[in-house]
């Protein structure tokens, strides 16, 4: 499956993506992550939007189910 950086502290999110077979790593904030199929972080900004080399989805506003079927739907693309 896929390689997925969540943003820390979501470890819900982390879980139910390991439970879809996803090999997850946790990063903070300010940690440069590259090299990952997909990341989950907390918001989308102009700021952070360059920070990653992956394709990213925002957790504000979302339940950790509709995070999980949004991943895996941009992931099936």
């Amino acid at each position: 499956m896929a390689k997925i950086a969540v943003e820390k502290p979501f470890d819900d999110v982390k879980q139910a993506l390991e439970e879809k077979g996803h090999e997850v790593k946790m990063f903070e904030s300010d940690e440069k992550v590259s090299g990952y199929d997909f990341g989950v972080i907390r918001a989308l900004s102009d700021v952070n939007v360059d920070q990653y080399d992956f394709p990213i989805v925002s957790i504000k506003g979302n339940s950790v189910q509709e995070i999980v079927d949004d991943v895996e739907k941009r992931l099936a693309r």
